[in-house]
């Protein structure tokens, strides 16, 4: 299968494609109900309501869907009677337009499921104002009885859509998730390339908080309740994906030692091979879930890995203090990528059924690992800060709005002044960076989606073609507008102008592409110029990420170098160390994204970016060696832990007291390291002696720990200050 095919397949296979077509013909049987019980009027405005509804439909667990949903349907319908209500008063509709948009935009307090209901809430205004005017009361209540019918209508099927595709979000959720993981892997695998003199570490992170936010979304639907073999299955091969995860960052340890070693290049060239297999097989079997077929037996890439291990190395004796050889180094590097190759194939046994799940802990506490469902009131308590970025965001919208309005009051074509206000709410994010992203792509997809809106009103088609076209545009739309947002800008375009076609056919049949365009120049240029109103830079986020990233690490060495997990009799200390990884993860993850969107804020307002860099470099290194050294307590968990039981408890102690800015009482004790013997650690290639690994990688850890410290104490200095020059620990 080709790249380009396999991608497109990929594509057309996914949770996002799934939920769109999903929307698309909820919309069409609503409206195609409604236009042959009640004709075409009813039609186009119960399809408005269904489309209000549409933004936070997405695949998501079962439990919440409808309270998920709900908002959009309850605040749309007294927002869109209040714009029908106000038609013919310009003064009082704006008067109604910019607090709504304030309070609408206090939603994003809520985060990612906040945001598409202040889309849900917009559309209802928006499209409001495309409905024609109504002379009296009866007729105003009867377009906002056909409304709440579309909402409803789509709220009801949207659920039990919901429902019927859980077993197949399920599937594409993990396998979205094992692709997002193998893209990973080949950066990984370019690290490994000898003559690679780019670092790749930016683009390491980026893909490192891309899955995290993948994994998150299949957590939240493959714990709800795996209760059935085939959910215990898919469940089982996420906790062998997150362990992939694990393994494949402790791949890191040790390369930038190994490749600055000329001697290690054939070897190092070798794995690269190797681990670009792997993330093909990965491939393979996220292809045969998305096709629901049962994925062919892989091949052990272990034996290959060992020949490595017998490649001629140029003569050297080579060591440091209590630092390995080159050959004692490339032995490790090699078991640690054969840790990835055994949980691939764990995974593929999975897959295969050849494996029964394990998921006792996970299926008496999954409720720890999902996105709470329940609309908390939190977020908005804590809301009334003047500092704070969605109060911010909120004043900044309305005021964009609101400048909008009175601009298309001016305009000789003030017919569909909405589309500005359309063009605004979908291009002003709460980012700089964010509103840049979009600012391109809404013109470019505007235009084009002009051109195509244009060219089929221009056929004077049917009304009940125009009823089709409508649902297969918002289901192009709304599939794309994660992945591919000038698609959905597109689509969108044609959705929007043949829906106000529809609704406003009487009062407007002719349909102006240039008008259009330049409402959308307008639109994009007030949200970018609004970007810069009140704006919440990354700066004043960053203080606030740092502590949290501190912290996590703190909790996750504390957690990871405990013995507890070996000795308990239940699954708790195990369940509390998936929770410490999880959060260490998302913490890192939040500090990634943060810092990657302060690059595109003005230079003078910019945080210190190099010490955060180190720091999130530091970060997934720390979180690399206490992983690697969490798996190497296991396999010694049926030896006696005596000899290496206080090492750890010092261990801990100083990363934490590193981590608080305070000493620990035992962080001033040194590691109870031992002198390297290598014919005492190896006996062959992959049987040896695990203690002294073990101290090394809590000694560099301990080292890591304070490389954090003084990353974050740069990082919070205002920009311009000194420069961290921590060394890296070797």
């Amino acid at each position: 299968m080709s790249g380009r095919f396999a991608d497109a397949l990929r594509v057309l296979l996914s949770s996002y494609v799934t939920t769109g077509v999903s929307a698309g013909l909820g919309l069409m049987l609503i409206s195609g109900s409604a236009y042959l019980l009640l004709g075409q009027f009813a039609a186009s405005v119960a399809a408005v309501g269904a489309i209000v509804c549409v933004p936070p439909d997405h695949a998501m667990p079962r439990r919440g869907k409808f309270l998920s949903l709900l908002p959009a349907a309850l605040l749309g319908l007294p927002l869109f009677a209040g714009v029908q209500a106000l038609h013919d008063q310009p003064l009082y509709l704006g008067l109604l337009l910019v607090p709504a948009t304030f309070f609408a935009f206090l939603a994003g307090a809520w985060g990612q499921r906040g945001l598409p209901i202040v889309i849900s809430i917009m559309f209802a205004m928006t499209f409001s104002m495309a409905v024609p005017q109504h002379l009296n009361s009866g007729g105003l209540l009867t377009t906002c009885l056909y409304f709440a019918m579309g909402s409803l209508s789509y709220l009801v099927f949207a659920t039990l859509s919901n429902i019927l595709l859980n077993r197949r979000y399920r599937a594409q959720m993990l396998a979205q998730s094992m692709l997002s993981l193998s893209r990973l892997m080949r950066t990984q695998a370019d690290r490994f390339d000898p003559t690679t003199d780019t670092p790749l570490i930016g683009e390491l992170m980026q893909q490192q908080a891309a899955l995290a936010d993948q994994l998150q979304a299949a957590r939240d639907l493959l714990l709800e309740s795996p209760r059935t073999p085939r959910r215990q299955q898919l469940a089982a091969m996420l906790i062998n994906v997150l362990e992939i995860r694990d393994h494949l960052l402790a791949s890191e340890l040790d390369l930038d030692l190994v490749k600055s070693l000329p001697e290690s290049a054939p070897v190092l060239t070798e794995m690269h091979k190797v681990i670009d297999q792997m993330a093909d097989e990965l491939d393979r079997q996220a292809d045969a879930l998305l096709r629901g077929i049962r994925p062919a037996r892989l091949v052990d890439l272990r034996p290959a890995l060992a020949e490595l291990n017998r490649l001629p190395l140029a003569s050297t004796n080579w060591t440091a203090g209590n630092t390995p050889s080159i050959a004692t180094l490339l032995r490790g590097l090699t078991n640690r990528v054969g840790n990835v190759n055994d949980e691939i194939l764990r995974l593929n046994r999975l897959a295969r059924g050849k494996v029964e799940p394990d998921l006792a802990a996970v299926r008496r506490a999954w409720q720890l690992f999902v996105s709470p469902t329940s609309w908390s009131t939190r977020p908005l308590q804590v809301l009334w800060r003047w500092d704070a970025p969605p109060l911010r965001h909120a004043i900044r919208a309305a005021l964009a709005i609101g400048t909008g309005y009175l601009l298309s009051l001016a305009l000789p074509w003030a017919t569909h002044g909405y589309w500005i206000l359309v063009t605004i709410v979908v291009v002003l994010r709460g980012s700089l960076s964010q509103t840049l992203e979009r600012r391109n792509s809404r013109v470019a997809g505007t235009i084009v989606g002009c051109l195509l809106a244009g060219a089929i009103l221009s056929t004077q088609a049917p009304t009940l073609a125009l009823l089709v076209i409508v649902p297969i545009a918002q289901a192009i739309s709304h599939a794309f507008a994660i992945k591919r947002y000038l698609i959905t800008v597109v689509a969108a375009t044609v959705l929007s102008l043949v829906q106000a076609h529809l609704i406003s056919i009487v009062d407007a049949p002719v349909f102006n592409a240039l008008e259009r365009i330049a409402d959308t120049l307008i639109g994009v240029g007030i949200a970018w110029a609004f970007s810069y109103v009140l704006p919440s830079w990354e700066r004043s986020q960053i203080p606030s990420l740092v502590q949290r990233t501190l912290q996590a690490q703190a909790r996750h060495a504390r957690v990871a170098l405990s013995l507890g997990q070996l000795t308990a009799v239940d699954d708790e200390p195990e369940l509390e160390w998936r929770l410490a990884r999880k959060e260490a993860y998302d913490s890192l993850s939040a500090l990634v994204q943060a810092t990657r969107r302060s690059l595109s804020e003005p230079r003078a307002v910019r945080p210190a970016l190099e010490p955060l860099e180190n720091l999130l470099t530091h970060g997934y290194q720390l979180l690399a060696q206490l992983s690697t050294v969490k798996t190497m307590l296991l396999m010694r968990r049926h030896q006696d832990q005596g000899d290496i039981q206080e090492t750890l408890q010092i261990a801990a102690g100083k990363i934490d007291g590193a981590l608080s800015a305070g000493a620990a009482e035992d962080s001033s004790s040194p590691l109870a390291m031992v002198t390297w013997d290598e014919e005492a650690a190896f006996t062959d290639p992959f049987v040896y002696d695990l203690k002294p690994w073990i101290l090394r990688r809590l000694d560099l850890a301990c080292g890591l720990a304070e490389c954090i410290r003084a990353d974050a104490s740069a990082a919070l200095q205002q920009p311009g200050g000194e420069p961290d020059s921590s060394p890296d620990p070797v």
